[in-house]
Order: C-alpha cells, then structure tokens, then sequence
C-alpha cells in the first residue's frame, strides 16, 4: 500500500533548513510543522497513559474548578496542562503497568491504540493517494531539529501541512458572520465523507476538529475512527438518527448558536444524507 505515496530521493529541504515549530499534540501523537509539511512523533505507552489519568483528573474536578477552568485547559492545551502530565507521568512511571491495564485507564488505553492502530490501516489501504486524505511522501531517515522536548527527531514520511483544522475555519467564518461561506465547506464535508463511504469506510466519530482544509479542500486528519465493518456502521447510524442536533455532535452548538437557521438548514441536510439507507447506496459491494 505504500506505493501509492510519493517517495523522494531525499526529505525536502525546508524540513531540514531550520528548527520545525511544535504544531499541536493529540492523544498518540505530537505534530511539527515546517511551511508545507507536518511530522510527527509517536508518544510512548507511559505517555499515553499519562495522559489519560490527566484527561480523567481534570473531567472529574472540572465541576469544582472555577470560570470553567478545567474545560478550557481541556480543550486548549497550554504549559499548566503539561505540568500536570509530567505529574501524571510521574505516578505512571511508579505504579506498575499491570495495575493500570487492569483498570479503567487501561481500558481506555487498549480501546485507543487499537482505533488508532484499525484507523491508520483502513487509511492506508483505502484511501492513501486520494484528496480524502493530505498527501504523504517518505524518503531515507532523516534528523530534524525540533522546537521544545527532545530537540531532535529521526523521521522518514511527512504529511501535506492543512491549514487549519475545518472546525477553526468554521469558527471564523462565523465570527465574520460569513454564513453562507460556512454552508459551503459544510457542503464540502458532506461530499468528503461521501468519498470515504464509495472506498467502504465509514469515521465513526466525525467532529469536526479532526477535519483539516487545505485550500478548497477538505480532508481527514484523524483515521482512529474509520470503520470498514457494515454492521458498526449500521449500528452508529442509529445513534446518529437519535440525535436531534447533528451539529451540535459536531461541535458547532456554539459556532451556530447565533444563526439558528443555517444550523436548522444543516441538521436537515445531515440527517438527508448521513443515515443507514443512503450510506448503504454508496458502500461497495
């Protein structure tokens, strides 16, 4: 399957001119960032799990935290969550890792690294060299320098760079009040989706921050959710008939909370063409 990315005699040279800008951090993973081009460093199971007791600390202490505190650093991660993760590392570190597979923090862990792991698989064979996804290229190991911990990184792939993630670019779009820019990149996100399901996959966990835009595209950032199985398909589908504002699950309630009819117009136009019939339509075989 990785013959359908693009491979260089060598990393490009912007990757390898200067310092790459740490970009972002997800669960399994933090991104760097040069002009055009994104790596990526896998964190290590420890890590992992130190995150997860983070995540769980702060939604269990979030009802006590004042002004919202606990939901903010949540949603925008910044230098007092990291303290708390290296805290949290700490503890990792100590308790051995038996006591924590046992537990719920190893539930979570194990239900994690085998989406992300299905998730990376069904990109890979279904839609690697397609504009679903930004484009990846490889080339011989390479060492980059890096902004913050550990300086240095020995990567051979990079990603296509988005430009922002489609929630973003909702978000201002709405700010502007540019609302009729905002239903056509809602548009845009229908036909993607429709793309994923003509390859037989289906994400079965669609917010919209793990959709990037580059340019008049939108693509897919995060595989973890990709399905390939009907019946889990069938089965999501009618959680999501159950749900009276699409948007909302999408993280839009407060993007669209001062445009009740775009967001009337988008749930029905979602649930037209997100339900178990007319994915069926699509699906191969």
């Amino acid at each position: 399957m990785r013959s359908l990315l693009r491979v260089m005699a060598q990393a490009p040279e912007e990757l390898t001119a200067g310092r790459l800008r740490r970009l972002g951090e997800g669960i399994g993973k933090v991104v760097y960032a040069s002009r055009h081009w994104v790596v990526k460093r896998e964190r290590t199971t420890n890590e992992i799990l130190a995150l997860i007791v983070t995540w769980k600390f702060l939604r269990r202490m979030e009802k006590h935290l004042p002004g919202g505190w606990g939901r903010r650093l949540r949603e925008h991660p910044g230098g007092q969550l990291r303290l708390l993760r290296l805290a949290a590392r700490a503890v990792v570190t100590v308790v051995p890792r038996g006591l924590w597979y046992s537990s719920h923090v190893g539930e979570v862990w194990r239900v994690y690294a085998h989406r992300d792991w299905r998730g990376e698989h069904l990109a890979v064979k279904h839609l690697a060299g397609t504009t679903v996804v930004p484009e990846t290229i490889t080339f011989p190991p390479a060492r980059l320098r890096v902004g913050g911990w550990p300086g240095w990184l020995t990567v051979s792939e990079a990603t296509e760079r988005v430009e922002d993630t489609l929630h973003a670019k909702l978000t201002g779009l709405a700010r502007d009040g540019r609302y009729e820019e905002l239903e056509a990149w809602l548009e845009r996100l229908l036909a993607l989706r429709r793309k994923g399901w003509q390859r037989g996959v289906y994400s079965v966990d669609a917010h919209l921050k793990n959709f990037g835009v580059i340019g008049e595209r939108v693509v897919l950032l995060d595989a973890g959710g990709l399905t390939d199985h009907w019946e889990e398909v069938e089965r999501h589908l009618e959680q999501v008939d159950r749900s009276a504002e699409p948007h909302a699950e999408l993280g839009l309630g407060e993007v669209l909370e001062g445009a009740p009819e775009v967001a009337a117009r988008f749930d029905a136009r979602w649930k037209e063409a997100v339900n178990a019939e007319a994915v069926k339509e699509l699906w191969p075989g």
